[in-house]
């Protein structure tokens, strides 16, 4: 890419980090939506946010999707319609209350997430009381937690937390984590748990999923002598945020977090020469380019890309939905 004609731009290097936005569990969720207005025709529910990113949920309202927060604002007449569940998972409850309703519904959840269910259940018939590594209130720790009775599940999310969990068995624990959190923060409380309970178990797999790993640690590479590090996503993602934080600790000088280039205080940002720029898993590529515009209009911009892997991974979407074709323009919009 050749460095803008316009000489009264300051020249700025953009250290675009890849991989970034979209992952396959957001790609395949998005997909189920689009998919099933294509097959079953407008309303389609969903439980929700899809993912949390605005730019996509506005998308798929335009298109004829409607988002509630709980089953029962689904009106009667609307019942044969889809109803989808989000990426992040739900409580067992959820789908038990949709069936109770004569429902049909969709779930979106993530297979990874779906992994962090099944390694929970794990724990528990072989008779170890579940400690879940993750941030309260965010879907997917909700959904991980109501797969299992209450009160099986103890929520840590800090160090300090680690430190005064008192468990009524400290032989019979493990562990599990949110997928979308920061690897190196995760590992803190993880290790202090085992040094507090050497027989804490730790489950089958690693629970943070690839996406969240190599966004990270692409992350790491490009944020070290950054004057400013953008990561595009949603105040309500945490892998977002978690990119954010990432970037201060790897060595960028300012870290932000923005939805779409319209955000961006450009007093603030003020005279810089090197830009980070990543996506968190639910951001599209569209608003990526949209914020690389913004500071091209504004610097004289080259670009450097700074890849930590290439990621090739593909979860199917439902069964009822497979032989439904997608039009080029629909492609467009679930690949961001």
């Amino acid at each position: 890419m050749t460095r803008s004609s316009v000489t009264d731009k300051s020249p700025l290097t953009i250290r675009l980090c890849g991989p970034r936005g979209f992952c396959a569990g957001v790609d395949r969720a998005i997909q189920i939506v689009v998919l099933a207005l294509k097959g079953y025709g407008a309303p389609v529910y969903v439980r929700h946010e899809i993912v949390h990113n605005r730019y996509v949920v506005e998308g798929l309202e335009a298109k004829g999707a409607v988002f509630v927060e709980e089953l029962n604002e689904i009106p009667a007449e609307h019942r044969q319609q889809p109803v989808v569940f989000s990426a992040h998972g739900v409580p067992k409850s959820v789908p038990q209350d949709a069936e109770a309703r004569n429902l049909f519904y969709l779930d979106a959840t993530c297979p990874l997430v779906s992994k962090v269910h099944k390694q929970a259940m794990r724990h528990q018939r072989l008779g170890r009381h579940v400690v879940l590594i993750g941030h309260a209130g965010h879907p997917e720790v909700i959904g991980t937690m109501g797969q299992l009775p209450e009160g099986a599940v103890s929520l840590i999310e800090t160090v300090e937390d680690a430190e005064r969990y008192q468990p009524q068995d400290a032989d019979q624990l493990g562990y599990v984590t949110q997928t979308t959190l920061s690897v190196d923060d995760t590992a803190g409380v993880i290790a202090r748990l085992q040094e507090r309970f050497p027989n804490l178990k730790a489950p089958a797999a690693d629970s943070i999923c690839y996406a969240t790993t190599n966004r990270q640690e692409a992350v790491k590479q490009a944020a070290p002598g950054c004057d400013l590090f953008v990561t595009v996503g949603a105040p309500n993602s945490s892998n977002s945020r978690r990119l954010v934080e990432v970037a201060l600790k790897a060595g960028a000088k300012r870290s932000i977090l923005v939805q779409r280039a319209s955000e961006l205080n450009w007093d603030d940002i003020g005279d810089i020469r090197t830009l980070g720029l990543s996506a968190g898993a639910s951001a599209p590529e569209v608003v990526v380019n949209e914020i690389i515009e913004a500071f091209k209009s504004r610097f004289a911009a080259t670009i450097e890309l700074a890849e930590f892997t290439v990621e090739n991974e593909n979860f199917l979407v439902n069964r009822e939905l497979r032989e439904i074709e997608l039009t080029s323009e629909d492609m467009a919009f679930v690949n961001g």
